[in-house]
């Protein structure tokens, strides 16, 4: 990750987002839009290839969980990063929320929690928001 001091203080340059979907198109798509915005992107199929990809990527900076996925859920996922004692901040997507989704995602310390459909603004400012959060 690169840093960038200008008139309007930190920010990221090419800041390395992971996205983990079930869903090819929505996944590939997500990373195009991030991409053009200057991001370094990796893809995971399910929860179980993200958590691999968090323990062996260097400087990753955010990863966006969907909920429901193959082998490991985005909550099964993003609990086993947070015994591993990996801090990366993490965005839950879902569907199907509902409040016992929205309590488990406090508990793990998630950074937001996005319901689906959203919008290309709401996605991409929640992870400006998170990244600016945590790195700033």
């Amino acid at each position: 990750m690169r840093v960038r001091v200008g008139a309007s203080g930190v920010q990221l340059t090419e800041p390395n987002l992971l996205i983990a979907d079930d869903d090819r198109d929505f996944r590939e798509s997500l990373g195009e839009v991030f991409q053009r915005r200057g991001y370094a992107i990796q893809l995971a199929a399910d929860g179980q290839e993200a958590v691999e990809i968090v323990h062996t990527a260097p400087q990753l900076h955010i990863v966006l969980f969907d909920v429901h996925m193959p082998r490991l859920t985005g909550l099964q996922a993003l609990s086993a990063l947070r015994q591993s004692a990996l801090s990366v901040p993490c965005i839950l997507m879902s569907a199907k929320l509902d409040e016992s989704i929205v309590q488990q995602a406090g508990q793990l310390e998630t950074s937001d929690l996005l319901a689906k459909p959203f919008t290309l603004r709401d996605v991409t400012s929640a992870v400006e928001r998170v990244l600016k959060t945590n790195y700033a």
